[in-house]
């Protein structure tokens, strides 16, 4: 050891390695050397090492988990649902578990595996217990025990004779052999040894873990934070009539309702009998009290809005609302006659005015008061229920004085529940009922003057509780009114899920099947019609034809009613020609919609007084709004001029604003009915750009030429032009919506390119226009949603998409009319299939002779594969379309594994040689993709700004990532060469820009080889059990420059064996892999060279890393097995040893040079002629007692790793 010492404590002693130095040697053939050693030539636990196993890859279909307990799918089926319908294929690596891309060897998990150790207990540690006792002893002695450090020959024999005697050992008299002793001793030694002794040494830096892997989440329905409302009672002073409720929240700050409506009925059931001949059957349903709302952007302007109506009767808002702001409970004797009457009035208006509401009142409670004045969850209880107590305006003063809060306080997913009584009720003003007056009302009550306080208010009470929502309530509905689970009784009173309307855009895919239809009326202005148009009702009808018998049950119930109706009213506004609404008509429609759908729109005037030959309801106009034109749902406001008369017939393919002859309308056909429709659906878009796209695939896909797409007639002369010019215009599609249809948007594109339409006998090749669409929409959402990215800049949006998502197009085409369309022209399809070969670069088997035309173009068809035509267009990729696609790069590269993977499963093609599996011209794309993608990063890297830097090592991970994959997949020797490939270009363009940044590329290459070497049969590839032959002649290796002053070669005479220690090209030929790790940490390593001290950290790291997930795999249990895995890393020991002046200063020990050395301080004298218990610890990997650590104690590790190589290896030599 003083020999080492003094022999290495030089640099100048160190040379260099001319190994390293050297170019990437040419891999060998390894599916040549595979095939030629097959398995079951290697005898016992070897064999697992020379191949992959059989069942490396799978295929798992997983059938996507619904929320809901019935299938929201309904029976007619369309495009768009597709997706909802299919199982989720899953590719999976059975033993990817054992990479570290998804198996971190962290310092848990080290925690979890030192758990069952026993703890130890050396002598040492017990003499020092012995001596501290002696010390508290020698207090209350005179003589000192310090001299006599074992105590006093007095006190021995003492301590003798009362000792009490130990067990006789006869065994110690035995006279036992040597060879015994020491055979008993090394069984000895074996027992409760741990096996994984990196497992014992601290857990691999995490800040250099750039294989590590997330596993997207699987792509769920958005939800925000969640509460939930109950509504628990409603008391009146009186109580003459049923009164209902209805709860909705809204956002003042955006002007915006922010939720559907939730509609309840706390009556009495003697109230609830006065309706009960309009509603004969209740559906439970409907009998909800309880909602729960979803808030995505929590805002201290959010308020929920109380709404109240009673059943219509004679007489204005005011009048009706008199009685109940009059009159008090206490004087129910002194008014017993009043009440008497107003009780049979109300009667009599439930039994024939049942059908008809009027608004009543309403209430708002601020959510911000909720949260702040009761506090969160670490407030004591005391507080907590002082300030539940009182009225609700009195804790509304309270949230007053803590306005200044900000948003970051409304955190309503986490605050104590309150119990609220809510006291006062403002009485509802017929002229001002619309939201934009709502919205000044809202905005009015958080003000300390609020106007509405000098109102006089409706007396009552209303009792709810608000409550973060749990996280998986029972008993709950969907805005669809499906069971959500679980939901283990079916009578039990349910909650609602009330749908959101976020007040900015979510992006988020639909994952679920959704088709609301939400209607406003918002006012009618009738001042022009002469006669007795005063009490105006509105009813919603939703046709699916022109005869009155086409109205569809698809209009949900509001409370205490039937699920679903085919009309809904809006409430009445007494005397009022121009009355304003608020009315919600929520409508599930139907998934298929035709041209004869429409919303009928029928005005009537209400009968409040019984008359003589005067019907209830007299109609006093009518409108409508087709819902489909030129394929798309029409939405949005509306401007309706109203008829007097009934619609002519074939009215509904028509607006009315068309002038139709022999039709009177209101005020000169102008218009007079304002309202407002919306869409919450994953089957319509609602873009225009996105519409057209789906539409022209529609239209292919039918074959239903000729189609009018608004001002254009479709034909299969125009088809291809529109629709490549609709894939263009897809980048001026609405973010938002993109995202929303996102697994259809690519579905359809990706289909395109497999699946290219026939028009007239000739294949259109897509393929192009449809690759350009895909890149830039991918771009667009990566760059706009920077917010949703992992530490590799992978979107999780479209990572999710390609993981659980993606699914091959079926190789049958999806209509029949692809399989036919040759039928459809006048002349044989043969005659325009021979220009049509070349549309299909990648397919290498078009030369063969088909049977018959038909079989010509399904054989065209079907041969196209996704993952050989994304390397073909990209790698003909130009201009903005390369550059979004290298922009990308992650994004295709994960698409053509997975299409790759299908491909070979669903083709039975995982048998197959592997050199067999693909064709020579698909490896040919692959070949130039990744010398491109190299080149670029290479070349790119000195050029761009520092800011892009991160963007190009993004990208180079991408790229190691993919050849990682690729190795599971392709011919190996094929994917060794794309690696040294990579490492040419990087280092050609290192040696160009040396002299601006050394180390600049040298960190590139290190990730690199680091995420390569993470597969998780990294042993297999490196051919563990290839003999390395003795060189004929000294080659230039990590040891043999140095071989006559290495004191770890003049020991050793056997040139084979010396061989094995040598980073000579022999071993970096078949042990790739090994050699390349090995080589960068070589040249890191070399003291001559310019590495700094995060590529030491960089590069020992991973051999840490590696070495760990060898330790802690079981497939690598055996000796014999962990011997040939140490053998790939031997060259690590005179690598270690060759750069011992880097890792530890033996001379000098001033703190300067120990700190350059990236050592722990040193304890040693150069004047000894021992090497220190410092150095000798730390080339043991042992931490030192008393001294102050670096922060990465780097010679510990690779000495530690140096140790485990030397250890696993000697059972070749025991």
């Amino acid at each position: 050891r003083k020999q080492v010492s003094r022999e290495y404590g030089s640099p100048q002693l160190s040379k260099k390695r001319a190994g390293a130095h050297q170019p990437v040697t040419d891999p060998v053939d390894y599916e040549e050397y595979v095939s030629s050693h097959p398995p079951g030539a290697e005898p016992g636990p070897l064999r697992q090492l020379l191949e992959f196993p059989s069942d490396d890859l799978e295929l798992l279909l997983q059938e996507r988990e619904c929320a809901t307990i019935e299938p929201p799918v309904p029976e007619e089926e369309t495009s768009c649902l597709e997706s909802g319908k299919k199982h989720a294929a899953l590719w999976s690596l059975r033993y990817q578990r054992y990479s570290t891309t998804q198996t971190p060897h962290n310092s848990e998990r080290q925690r979890e595996k030192q758990k069952g150790l026993v703890k130890q207990t050396f002598e040492l540690d017990e003499a020092a217990i012995d001596r501290q006792d002696e010390q508290d002893d020698s207090k209350r002695h005179s003589v000192s025990l310090d001299d006599t450090p074992r105590g006093s020959w007095a006190s021995s024999i003492f301590d003798l004779k009362n000792s009490t005697p130990d067990a006789l050992l006869p065994s110690v008299l035995e006279r036992t052999a040597a060879e015994d002793m020491d055979c008993r001793n090394a069984e000895n030694r074996q027992q409760c040894r741990h096996a994984d002794l990196l497992g014992l040494y601290p857990a691999p830096d995490e800040d250099e873990a750039v294989e590590r892997c997330t596993i997207p989440e699987v792509p769920k329905e958005h939800s925000g934070q969640r509460i939930m409302v109950k509504c628990l009672s409603l008391r009146f002073e009186i109580e003459i009539e049923p009164i209902f409720g209805s709860l909705a929240l809204y956002d003042v700050r955006e002007k915006k309702k922010i939720s559907e409506d939730f509609h309840f009925d706390l009556n009495s059931d003697q109230m609830k009998s006065l309706l009960r001949p309009h509603s004969p059957h209740v559906a439970i349903s409907t009998l909800a009290r309880s909602t729960i709302f979803s808030i995505t952007y929590p805002s201290p302007d959010i308020f929920l809005v109380i709404k109240l109506e009673k059943v219509l009767q004679q007489g204005d808002i005011g009048e009706c609302c008199e009685p109940y702001m009059v009159m008090k409970e206490s004087d129910s004797t002194k008014h017993k006659e009043k009440l008497e009457k107003l009780r049979a009035q109300a009667e009599q208006m439930c039994t024939r005015l049942g059908r008809f509401r009027m608004p009543f009142a309403w209430t708002a409670i601020h959510l911000l008061n909720i949260v702040s004045s009761v506090g969160g969850l670490d407030r004591s209880d005391s507080d907590s229920d002082t300030e539940r107590k009182g009225t609700w305006n009195e804790r509304k003063k309270k949230g007053f004085e803590r306005m200044s809060v900000g948003e970051d306080m409304c955190n309503f997913a986490n605050f104590r529940p309150a119990t609220l009584t809510v006291t006062n009720f403002f009485k509802q003003e017929g002229d001002r009922l619309s939201d934009e007056d709502l919205y000044k009302f809202l905005a009015d009550m958080r003000r300390p003057s609020s106007v509405l306080r000098r109102l006089r208010p409706v007396t009552a009470q209303l009792k709810i509780d608000i409550s973060p929502a749990p996280e998986a309530p029972h008993y709950c509905l969907s805005p669809e009114l499906l069971h959500v689970k679980p939901y283990p009784d079916p009578r039990v009173r349910p909650t609602k899920e009330v749908l959101e309307f976020p007040a900015r855009y979510v992006y988020t895919p639909h994952t679920t099947y959704r088709n609301l239809l939400y209607v406003y009326p918002q006012s009618v202005n009738f001042s022009s019609r002469q006669g007795s148009v005063r009490n105006i009702a509105v009813k919603v009808q939703f046709m699916a034809g022109e005869d009155p018998s086409q109205a569809m049950p698809v209009i949900f119930g509001k409370s205490s009613c039937a699920e679903f109706y085919k009309e809904a009213y809006t409430p009445v506004i007494y005397h009022n020609k121009s009355p304003e609404f608020y009315e919600e008509v929520k409508m599930k429609i139907p998934a298929n919609l035709t041209d004869n759908h429409h919303l009928l729109f029928t005005f009537y005037h209400i009968s409040c007084q019984p008359k003589q030959n005067t019907p209830l309801e007299t109609p006093v106009g009518y409108t409508w709004i087709p819902l489909m034109q030129h394929g798309r749902l029409r939405t949005g406001s509306f401007s309706l001029p109203v008829s007097v008369e009934k619609p002519p017939p074939s009215y509904s393919v028509l607006t009315p604003d068309v002038q139709l002859p022999g039709m009177k309308w209101v005020d000169n056909h102008k218009g007079v009915f304002n309202v407002e429709v919306k869409a919450a659906s994953s089957v319509h878009t609602q873009d225009p750009h996105l519409d057209k796209f789906f539409t022209l695939v529609y239209v292919l896909e039918e074959y239903s030429f000729p189609f009018r797409l608004k001002d254009v007639i479709i034909t299969e002369a125009n088809v291809e032009a529109e629709l490549k010019a609709s894939m263009g215009a897809l980048k001026g599609a609405l973010l938002d919506t993109c995202v929303r249809f996102l697994h259809q948007l690519m579905s359809k594109l990706i289909l395109l390119i497999v699946h290219p339409p026939v028009i007239a006998g000739q294949i259109v090749n897509l393929g192009r226009a449809a690759f350009e669409a895909m890149a830039l929409l991918v771009n667009q959402i990566h760059k706009n949603l920077e917010g949703n990215q992992d530490h590799h800049g992978r979107n999780s949006l479209l990572s999710s998409y390609i993981h659980y998502c993606f699914h091959l197009p079926t190789t049958e085409p999806v209509s029949p009319p692809y399989a036919t369309l040759s039928r459809a022209t006048a002349r044989p399809s043969s005659l325009l299939l021979s220009r049509s070969k070349s549309l299909s670069n990648s397919n290498p088997d078009l030369a063969s002779t088909p049977a018959t035309p038909d079989e010509e173009v399904q054989r065209i068809i079907g041969s196209k594969l996704l993952h050989e035509e994304l390397a073909l267009q990209w790698v003909v990729s130009t201009s903005t379309v390369r550059e979004a696609s290298l922009q990308q790069a992650w994004f295709f590269f994960q698409l053509m594994v997975k299409s790759m993977s299908h491909h070979l499963f669903l083709s039975s093609r995982l048998d197959m040689p592997r050199r067999q599996r693909f064709p020579d011209r698909f490896v040919d794309d692959i070949a130039a993709l990744v010398c491109a993608i190299s080149a670029d990063i290479a070349s790119r890297y000195h050029k761009v700004k520092e800011q892009m830097h991160a963007y190009l090592c993004l990208n180079q991970y991408l790229l190691a990532f993919f050849l990682n994959d690729l190795l599971s997949l392709m011919d190996r020797g094929f994917v060794f060469n794309l690696i040294r490939s990579y490492y040419k270009q990087v280092r050609i363009n290192n040696k160009l820009h040396t002299a601006q940044s050394p180390s600049s590329l040298t960190a590139l290459r290190m990730d690199f080889i680091r995420i390569v070497c993470s597969h998780e049969h990294y042993v297999t590839l490196n051919l563990p059990c290839a003999t390395l032959s003795p060189p004929a002649s000294p080659s230039p290796s990590t040891s043999s420059t140095t071989s006559q002053s290495s004191a770890f070669s003049c020991h050793v005479q056997d040139q084979g064996v010396v061989s094995m220690f040598e980073l000579s090209v022999p071993f970096r030929q078949q042990h790739f892999l090994s050699g390349l790790l090995l080589a960068e940490l070589s040249l890191i390593l070399e003291p001559d060279g310019e590495g700094v001290f995060f590529l030491h950290k960089k590069a020992i790291s991973a051999l840490h890393s590696l070495l760990c997930s060898h330790d802690a795999d079981p497939r690598y249990t055996d000796p014999q097995v962990r011997s040939h895995i140490a053998q790939l890393y031997l060259p690590l020991i005179p690598i270690v040893m060759e750069t011992l002046a880097q890792l530890h200063d033996f001379t000098d020990t001033s703190p300067q040079r120990v700190r350059h050395a990236s050592v722990l301080v040193d304890d040693s004298d150069p004047d000894n002629g021992t090497i220190s218990q410092s150095v000798a610890m730390a080339i043991a990997g042992s931490p030192l007692p008393n001294s102050k650590a670096n922060p990465f104690t780097l010679p510990s590790v690779v000495s530690t790793c140096s140790l485990t190589t030397v250890n696993n290896s000697w059972y070749e030599y025991e």
